[in-house]
């Protein structure tokens, strides 16, 4: 169990979304934070980053685990596609 609430998380998790955000650029792709809701992070990711066939593992070993390295190791990513950014519950 994450020992933080969901507003303590945020903006230890904006952090560390600007830290990996210039990784995606170097690819032409970015990300978005958009909340954390029951210790999943929810992004969207940019540019070249939709569609792209890499994109699962940079969540997954890219941004999941920069997660998990700087602040808790039970956190989860999850993106949101465009234009799904009201139905988060429903993800």
């Amino acid at each position: 169990m994450i020992p933080f609430s969901d507003e303590e998380l945020m903006d230890p998790v904006k952090n560390v979304i600007d830290k990996v955000r210039p990784s995606l650029a170097l690819d032409g792709g970015d990300i978005d934070f958009i909340t954390v809701k029951n210790s999943k992070v929810y992004v969207q990711l940019k540019g070249a980053c939709i569609g792209c066939a890499s994109s699962g593992s940079t969540l997954k070993y890219g941004v999941e685990r920069q997660l998990r390295m700087d602040i808790h190791p039970e956190l989860s990513v999850i993106n949101v596609p465009v234009g799904m950014e009201n139905e988060i519950d429903n993800l």
